[in-house]
């Protein structure tokens, strides 16, 4: 399924390979930008897409005893036809064209934050490649990350203060403070083999997109059962719980002129 629907330019596309796995491919361009109309028209209508599936084909199996059948997981992977980009994240200019946190807090942090942390069935994000800002923190609001090639990082030269709900998946993912430091306040730009290391990413796959697919898949099959009982989602909500305060109570950003202003007045 293209998405957005009925759209002549298809920015994503929505698969189901086998009855309890869906593959969400993000194909927006060479980088894979995280704009407006992919996060709010092929991101977040998917996950509706992929939870209503997934809770009606549960459903049945369950009727019919069939708890294999009432697993599922979904995997997350950028465009399939290139091995360099996961995703580049923010269209940072479409970004500061909204005051505060508009942009961030309407098209990203509620419908895709919030809901992955939440989502009802395993979570896997298939990093094809360059992973960074804003997809970093779309990873990271996965449940689990396999990487090929490529790095992630978040960025701190260009001058983007962070949003309260990236601050708060990266203290709940992360946790070490020196590894929060590395990845919010020195912009480090770590590779697969140390992302490995650290526990941001729990598996590494040879063979570029094809490989990192074929490795989630794997791993899809393996944790998807792990929601065939319902609460894997309602865990979730328990764990998360702090994180998800952070995530819905995201406050106005205040840009770097705001408070140069403020602190001049004062001096």
């Amino acid at each position: 399924m293209d998405l957005p629907i009925n759209s002549s330019n298809p920015l994503g596309a929505l698969h189901r390979p086998t009855p309890n796995i869906w593959v969400l491919e993000i194909k927006n361009g060479a980088d894979n930008r995280l704009t407006g109309v992919v996060c709010t028209k092929v991101i977040a209508p998917a996950l509706d897409i992929v939870e209503k599936e997934w809770r009606t084909a549960r459903n049945k199996a369950l009727k019919e005893d069939d708890k294999a059948g009432a697993g599922g997981a979904l995997i997350i992977v950028g465009r399939l036809d290139q091995d360099k980009f996961f995703s580049n994240g923010f269209d940072y200019p479409e970004v500061i064209k909204t005051p505060g946190l508009g942009f961030i807090y309407n098209n990203f942090t509620l419908p895709i934050m919030r809901r992955l942390l939440s989502f009802p069935i395993p979570t896997i994000a298939a990093l094809n490649g360059h992973t960074f800002a804003a997809a970093f923190c779309l990873a990271m609001s996965c449940d689990y990350r396999v990487m090929t090639s490529g790095k992630a990082m978040n960025e701190i030269q260009f001058g983007a203060p962070f949003p309260h709900s990236f601050s708060a998946i990266f203290q709940e993912k992360a946790r070490d403070p020196s590894l929060i430091r590395a990845i919010c306040l020195e912009a480090k730009r770590f590779t697969p083999q140390e992302l490995l290391k650290h526990g941001l990413v729990d598996q590494l796959a040879d063979g570029g997109s094809k490989g990192v697919l074929e490795a989630a898949t794997k791993l899809g099959q393996k944790v998807g059962m792990n929601a065939a009982s319902g609460v894997f989602g309602l865990i979730k909500k328990g764990i998360y719980f702090k994180t998800l305060q952070a995530v819905t109570e995201d406050m106005r950003q205040v840009m770097p002129f705001e408070e140069d202003s403020v602190v001049l007045a004062k001096l």
